[in-house]
């Protein structure tokens, strides 16, 4: 696909998603959601790991509020509908693992898109802000499921309803995000990263994610039921394999994703 608002560039097995609107702080527009939707499927077939990042000195700053005229005549149901759930689904059911490297603000849905990866690596340069009730809407793009599992209720609360600034060290603390670093190692850090994951045991990291998930609904039982469905799946891989013979012969194992 002709990509005209983010580029994709997939190189020995990591695939990096750029949104490329820094004019607007990468504000999300409808042609934009739709090709980072694409872009994650097409890097899921094609890459070993998916990583989501910004143009300039902004990760997201959220919706544009003037893609298609007048915000006050923008359907927003419809728009969350139509348009952000297959985006966020499409980074949420992602097969490999998907790092948000945040090198600048997250704002509104532009925060909530970082926090629906399953990795937030984020520069000191950066912070995650709740800006929703700054004109009168709740959090949304996920805000109101990734926040209360990620940082508690008392916190989601207070950060939605006064709309601070999070910092990306705050962010750490809370338990928003993985990781945070200096500006000037943040690009080295997020890059070696994914050349980790990306060289690591891609369907043992799905079922990984699968468990991990699934903890929050299960029972005890359910979830050690759950635990041994996946393992006994990861124990029929190559991988499995490789890293058991790697292990014994006191080598890096080699392996191949499957």
């Amino acid at each position: 696909m002709d990509y005209q608002e983010i580029t994709l560039k997939i190189t020995n097995g990591v695939g990096v998603i750029t949104l490329n609107r820094p004019e607007v702080m990468n504000a999300l527009n409808s042609k934009m959601r739709f090709e980072i939707t694409n872009a994650i499927k097409t890097a899921e077939s094609n890459a070993r790991v998916v990583v989501l990042t910004g143009a300039g000195r902004s990760f997201c700053s959220g919706q544009d509020l003037a893609d298609g005229g007048s915000a006050a005549i923008l359907d927003l149901e419809a728009t969350l509908r139509d348009e952000y759930v297959p985006m966020l689904k499409a980074i949420f059911d992602c097969k490999v693992p998907t790092i948000a490297a945040v090198n600048g603000p997250a704002a509104g849905a532009g925060a909530n898109l970082a926090l629906a990866a399953d990795v937030v690596i984020a520069s000191h340069d950066a912070f995650f802000l709740q800006a929703f009730t700054r004109i009168g809407l709740i959090p949304d793009a996920g805000g109101t499921y990734w926040l209360p599992r990620q940082i508690g209720a008392a916190r989601a609360m207070g950060a939605a309803l006064f709309a601070d600034k999070v910092s990306a060290e705050q962010a750490v603390a809370w338990g928003m995000i993985y990781e945070a670093k200096p500006a000037d190692e943040f690009d080295a850090h997020w890059r070696a990263r994914a050349d980790a994951l990306a060289l690591g045991p891609t369907t043992t990291y799905h079922h990984l994610k699968t468990a991990i998930r699934g903890s929050f609904e299960n029972t005890l039982d359910e979830q050690l039921a759950l635990e041994a469905k996946l393992q006994g799946k990861c124990g029929d891989t190559h991988d499995f394999k490789e890293g058991v013979m790697a292990f014994l012969e006191k080598r890096p194992a080699k392996f191949e994703g499957h």
